[in-house]
Protein backbone atom coordinates (compact mmCIF):
# COMPACT_ATOMS: atom_id res chain seq x y z
CA UNK A 1 0.00 0.00 0.00
CA UNK A 2 2.83 2.39 0.86
CA UNK A 3 4.47 1.88 -2.56
CA UNK A 4 1.09 2.32 -4.28
CA UNK A 5 0.50 5.64 -2.50
CA UNK A 6 3.99 6.80 -3.43
CA UNK A 7 3.30 5.99 -7.08
CA UNK A 8 -0.02 7.87 -6.97
CA UNK A 9 1.70 10.90 -5.46
CA UNK A 10 4.43 10.63 -8.09
CA UNK A 11 1.89 10.60 -10.94
CA UNK A 12 -0.03 13.54 -9.48
CA UNK A 13 3.15 15.60 -9.09
CA UNK A 14 4.12 14.99 -12.73
CA UNK A 15 0.91 16.59 -13.99
CA UNK A 16 0.44 19.09 -11.16
CA UNK A 17 1.51 22.28 -13.00
CA UNK A 18 -0.74 21.60 -15.99
CA UNK A 19 -3.52 20.59 -13.62
CA UNK A 20 -3.25 23.93 -11.80
CA UNK A 21 -3.48 25.70 -15.16
CA UNK A 22 -6.71 23.81 -15.94
CA UNK A 23 -8.22 24.72 -12.58
CA UNK A 24 -7.09 28.35 -12.86
CA UNK A 25 -8.50 28.60 -16.38
CA UNK A 26 -11.85 27.22 -15.18
CA UNK A 27 -12.03 29.62 -12.21
CA UNK A 28 -10.95 32.71 -14.16
CA UNK A 29 -13.15 31.99 -17.17
CA UNK A 30 -16.31 31.26 -15.21
CA UNK A 31 -15.97 34.12 -12.73
CA UNK A 32 -15.08 36.56 -15.51
CA UNK A 33 -17.94 35.26 -17.63
CA UNK A 34 -20.41 35.62 -14.77
CA UNK A 35 -19.44 39.27 -14.28
CA UNK A 36 -19.40 40.14 -17.99
CA UNK A 37 -22.67 38.34 -18.81
CA UNK A 38 -24.45 39.88 -15.80
CA UNK A 39 -23.29 43.42 -16.55
CA UNK A 40 -24.07 43.03 -20.25
CA UNK A 41 -27.60 41.90 -19.42
CA UNK A 42 -28.17 44.84 -17.07
CA UNK A 43 -26.78 47.26 -19.68
CA UNK A 44 -29.04 45.76 -22.32
CA UNK A 45 -32.04 46.06 -20.00
CA UNK A 46 -31.28 49.70 -19.13
CA UNK A 47 -30.88 50.62 -22.78
CA UNK A 48 -34.10 48.90 -23.81
CA UNK A 49 -36.23 50.18 -20.91
CA UNK A 50 -34.88 53.70 -20.29
CA UNK A 51 -33.80 54.73 -23.79
CA UNK A 52 -36.05 52.71 -26.08
CA UNK A 53 -38.98 52.79 -23.63
CA UNK A 54 -39.61 49.04 -23.89
CA UNK A 55 -41.93 47.86 -21.08
CA UNK A 56 -40.24 45.70 -18.45
CA UNK A 57 -42.59 42.78 -19.08
CA UNK A 58 -41.91 42.95 -22.83
CA UNK A 59 -38.15 43.02 -22.28
CA UNK A 60 -38.27 39.99 -19.97
CA UNK A 61 -40.46 38.13 -22.46
CA UNK A 62 -38.09 38.89 -25.34
CA UNK A 63 -34.80 38.22 -23.54
CA UNK A 64 -35.65 35.80 -20.72
CA UNK A 65 -34.70 36.73 -17.15
CA UNK A 66 -31.07 36.55 -16.05
CA UNK A 67 -29.94 33.74 -13.78
CA UNK A 68 -27.39 31.01 -13.26
CA UNK A 69 -29.28 28.85 -15.76
CA UNK A 70 -28.42 31.34 -18.51
CA UNK A 71 -24.72 31.25 -17.61
CA UNK A 72 -24.52 27.46 -17.70
CA UNK A 73 -24.91 27.46 -21.48
CA UNK A 74 -22.37 30.18 -22.18
CA UNK A 75 -18.92 29.60 -23.61
CA UNK A 76 -17.41 31.14 -20.47
CA UNK A 77 -18.76 28.16 -18.54
CA UNK A 78 -18.65 25.25 -20.99
CA UNK A 79 -15.37 25.85 -22.85
CA UNK A 80 -13.02 25.47 -19.83
CA UNK A 81 -14.89 22.31 -18.79
CA UNK A 82 -14.52 20.90 -22.30
CA UNK A 83 -10.81 21.82 -22.37
CA UNK A 84 -10.22 20.17 -19.00
CA UNK A 85 -12.05 17.02 -20.10
CA UNK A 86 -10.06 16.90 -23.35
CA UNK A 87 -6.79 17.44 -21.46
CA UNK A 88 -7.50 14.59 -19.03
CA UNK A 89 -8.58 12.32 -21.88
CA UNK A 90 -5.31 13.06 -23.68
CA UNK A 91 -3.40 12.51 -20.45
CA UNK A 92 -5.03 9.07 -20.12
CA UNK A 93 -2.89 8.10 -23.11
CA UNK A 94 0.10 10.27 -22.27
CA UNK A 95 0.40 8.92 -18.72
CA UNK A 96 1.59 5.61 -20.23
CA UNK A 97 3.37 6.65 -23.41
CA UNK A 98 5.39 9.36 -21.68
CA UNK A 99 7.19 6.62 -19.72
CA UNK A 100 8.23 4.79 -22.90
CA UNK A 101 9.36 7.71 -25.02
CA UNK A 102 11.85 10.49 -24.54
CA UNK A 103 15.54 10.51 -23.80
CA UNK A 104 15.24 7.80 -21.17
CA UNK A 105 12.73 4.95 -21.17
CA UNK A 106 11.48 5.70 -17.67
CA UNK A 107 9.06 2.76 -17.73
CA UNK A 108 11.96 0.38 -17.19
CA UNK A 109 12.89 2.11 -13.95
CA UNK A 110 9.26 1.92 -12.82
CA UNK A 111 9.05 -1.78 -13.65
CA UNK A 112 12.17 -2.47 -11.59
CA UNK A 113 10.72 -0.89 -8.45
CA UNK A 114 10.31 -3.32 -5.54
CA UNK A 115 6.54 -3.38 -5.80
CA UNK A 116 3.88 -5.32 -7.69
CA UNK A 117 3.78 -4.16 -11.29
CA UNK A 118 0.01 -3.96 -11.13
CA UNK A 119 0.46 -1.02 -8.76
CA UNK A 120 1.58 0.96 -11.82
CA UNK A 121 -1.83 0.30 -13.38
CA UNK A 122 -3.73 1.25 -10.23
CA UNK A 123 -1.62 4.33 -9.51
CA UNK A 124 -2.16 5.79 -12.98
CA UNK A 125 -5.88 4.98 -12.84
CA UNK A 126 -6.17 6.53 -9.37
CA UNK A 127 -4.24 9.65 -10.37
CA UNK A 128 -6.57 10.42 -13.27
CA UNK A 129 -9.66 9.65 -11.21
CA UNK A 130 -8.49 11.94 -8.39
CA UNK A 131 -7.82 14.75 -10.87
CA UNK A 132 -11.32 14.36 -12.29
CA UNK A 133 -12.78 14.53 -8.78
CA UNK A 134 -10.66 17.61 -8.09
CA UNK A 135 -12.11 19.40 -11.10
CA UNK A 136 -15.64 18.37 -10.11
CA UNK A 137 -15.04 19.67 -6.57
CA UNK A 138 -13.78 22.96 -8.02
CA UNK A 139 -16.94 23.26 -10.08
CA UNK A 140 -19.14 22.55 -7.05
CA UNK A 141 -17.38 25.36 -5.18
CA UNK A 142 -17.71 27.77 -8.12
CA UNK A 143 -21.45 27.32 -8.70
CA UNK A 144 -22.63 28.94 -5.42
CA UNK A 145 -20.12 31.76 -5.92
CA UNK A 146 -21.40 32.40 -9.44
CA UNK A 147 -25.00 32.24 -8.26
CA UNK A 148 -24.25 34.82 -5.57
CA UNK A 149 -22.47 37.09 -8.07
CA UNK A 150 -25.53 37.09 -10.32
CA UNK A 151 -27.70 38.14 -7.37
CA UNK A 152 -25.29 40.97 -6.53
CA UNK A 153 -24.95 42.28 -10.09
CA UNK A 154 -28.47 41.87 -11.49
CA UNK A 155 -31.51 43.64 -9.93
CA UNK A 156 -34.24 41.27 -8.77
CA UNK A 157 -36.75 42.48 -11.42
CA UNK A 158 -34.43 41.21 -14.18
CA UNK A 159 -33.51 38.00 -12.42
CA UNK A 160 -34.88 34.51 -11.92
CA UNK A 161 -33.66 32.87 -8.74
CA UNK A 162 -33.49 29.10 -9.00
CA UNK A 163 -31.58 26.64 -6.90
CA UNK A 164 -28.33 25.41 -8.37
CA UNK A 165 -29.84 21.97 -9.00
CA UNK A 166 -32.88 23.46 -10.77
CA UNK A 167 -30.61 25.73 -12.82
CA UNK A 168 -28.73 22.67 -14.04
CA UNK A 169 -31.90 20.63 -14.62
CA UNK A 170 -33.65 23.31 -16.69
CA UNK A 171 -30.54 24.35 -18.60
CA UNK A 172 -30.33 23.48 -22.29
CA UNK A 173 -26.98 21.85 -21.46
CA UNK A 174 -28.55 19.72 -18.72
CA UNK A 175 -27.57 16.39 -20.32
CA UNK A 176 -23.88 17.34 -20.30
CA UNK A 177 -23.99 19.01 -16.88
CA UNK A 178 -25.84 16.10 -15.24
CA UNK A 179 -23.13 13.81 -16.56
CA UNK A 180 -20.37 15.61 -14.67
CA UNK A 181 -22.54 16.88 -11.78
CA UNK A 182 -24.98 14.03 -11.04
CA UNK A 183 -28.13 14.86 -9.11
CA UNK A 184 -27.76 11.99 -6.62
CA UNK A 185 -25.05 9.85 -5.03
CA UNK A 186 -26.30 6.76 -6.87
CA UNK A 187 -26.07 8.60 -10.19
CA UNK A 188 -22.59 9.76 -9.20
CA UNK A 189 -21.53 6.12 -8.66
CA UNK A 190 -23.02 5.15 -12.01
CA UNK A 191 -21.47 7.98 -14.04
CA UNK A 192 -18.02 7.77 -12.52
CA UNK A 193 -18.13 3.99 -12.31
CA UNK A 194 -18.56 3.95 -16.08
CA UNK A 195 -15.64 6.39 -16.26
CA UNK A 196 -13.43 3.99 -14.28
CA UNK A 197 -14.55 1.15 -16.57
CA UNK A 198 -13.59 3.21 -19.62
CA UNK A 199 -10.14 4.00 -18.19
CA UNK A 200 -9.51 0.37 -17.22
CA UNK A 201 -10.36 -0.82 -20.74
CA UNK A 202 -8.31 2.00 -22.30
CA UNK A 203 -5.27 1.16 -20.17
CA UNK A 204 -5.55 -2.50 -21.16
CA UNK A 205 -5.70 -1.53 -24.85
CA UNK A 206 -2.56 0.59 -24.39
CA UNK A 207 -0.76 -2.30 -22.67
CA UNK A 208 -1.73 -4.61 -25.53
CA UNK A 209 -0.12 -2.16 -27.95
CA UNK A 210 2.97 -1.75 -25.74
CA UNK A 211 3.34 -5.54 -25.43
CA UNK A 212 2.79 -6.59 -29.04
CA UNK A 213 3.18 -3.30 -30.97
CA UNK A 214 1.37 -3.48 -34.33
CA UNK A 215 -0.21 -6.82 -33.48
CA UNK A 216 -1.19 -5.30 -30.15
CA UNK A 217 -3.17 -2.56 -31.88
CA UNK A 218 -5.41 -5.23 -33.39
CA UNK A 219 -5.63 -7.21 -30.15
CA UNK A 220 -6.36 -4.07 -28.14
CA UNK A 221 -9.02 -2.94 -30.61
CA UNK A 222 -10.70 -6.34 -30.48
CA UNK A 223 -10.62 -6.26 -26.69
CA UNK A 224 -12.15 -2.77 -26.62
CA UNK A 225 -14.91 -3.79 -29.04
CA UNK A 226 -15.59 -6.99 -27.06
CA UNK A 227 -15.80 -5.02 -23.81
CA UNK A 228 -18.23 -2.54 -25.36
CA UNK A 229 -20.42 -5.28 -26.87
CA UNK A 230 -20.47 -7.19 -23.57
CA UNK A 231 -21.42 -4.10 -21.59
CA UNK A 232 -24.27 -3.16 -23.94
CA UNK A 233 -25.30 -6.76 -24.69
CA UNK A 234 -28.56 -6.62 -22.66
CA UNK A 235 -29.73 -3.62 -24.69
CA UNK A 236 -28.52 -5.15 -27.95
CA UNK A 237 -30.28 -8.45 -27.30
CA UNK A 238 -33.56 -6.82 -26.30
CA UNK A 239 -33.37 -4.49 -29.30
CA UNK A 240 -32.65 -7.38 -31.70
CA UNK A 241 -35.53 -9.45 -30.32
CA UNK A 242 -37.77 -6.38 -30.07
CA UNK A 243 -38.91 -7.60 -26.67
CA UNK A 244 -37.94 -6.23 -23.28
CA UNK A 245 -37.47 -9.12 -20.87
CA UNK A 246 -35.97 -7.20 -17.97
CA UNK A 247 -37.44 -4.60 -15.65
CA UNK A 248 -35.37 -1.39 -15.28
CA UNK A 249 -34.11 -2.46 -11.84
CA UNK A 250 -33.06 -5.87 -13.18
CA UNK A 251 -31.35 -4.26 -16.15
CA UNK A 252 -29.48 -1.90 -13.83
CA UNK A 253 -28.25 -4.75 -11.64
CA UNK A 254 -27.15 -6.71 -14.71
CA UNK A 255 -25.24 -3.70 -16.05
CA UNK A 256 -23.48 -3.27 -12.69
CA UNK A 257 -22.45 -6.95 -12.74
CA UNK A 258 -21.23 -6.69 -16.34
CA UNK A 259 -19.32 -3.48 -15.57
CA UNK A 260 -17.57 -5.04 -12.57
CA UNK A 261 -16.77 -8.13 -14.65
CA UNK A 262 -15.25 -6.03 -17.45
CA UNK A 263 -13.13 -4.05 -15.00
CA UNK A 264 -12.01 -7.31 -13.39
CA UNK A 265 -11.08 -8.81 -16.75
CA UNK A 266 -9.21 -5.63 -17.72
CA UNK A 267 -7.21 -5.71 -14.49
CA UNK A 268 -6.41 -9.41 -14.90
CA UNK A 269 -5.24 -9.00 -18.52
CA UNK A 270 -3.25 -5.86 -17.63
CA UNK A 271 -1.57 -7.72 -14.76
CA UNK A 272 -0.64 -10.56 -17.12
CA UNK A 273 0.75 -8.16 -19.73
CA UNK A 274 2.75 -6.16 -17.20
CA UNK A 275 4.25 -9.28 -15.61
CA UNK A 276 4.74 -11.53 -18.63
CA UNK A 277 4.90 -9.43 -21.78
CA UNK A 278 6.37 -6.06 -20.81
CA UNK A 279 10.02 -6.85 -20.13
CA UNK A 280 13.02 -4.84 -18.97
Amino acid sequence: MKNYLKLVNFELNRFFKIYLVLISLTVISQITGTIIESKSYVSLANTAIHKNLVPLEQFIEDNQPMGLMRLLTSGWFLIPIALAAAALLFYSFFIWYRDWFGKNTFIYRLLLLPTARLNLFFSKLSAIFLMVLGLVATQLILLPIENTLVKWLVPSEFRIDLSIRDSITFSSASSFLNLILPHSFIQFLINYGVGVLFLAVLFTIILFERSFHFKGILLGSLFGIAAMVLFFSPYLIESALNYYYLYPAELFILEVILGIAIVGISIWISSYLLNKKVTV
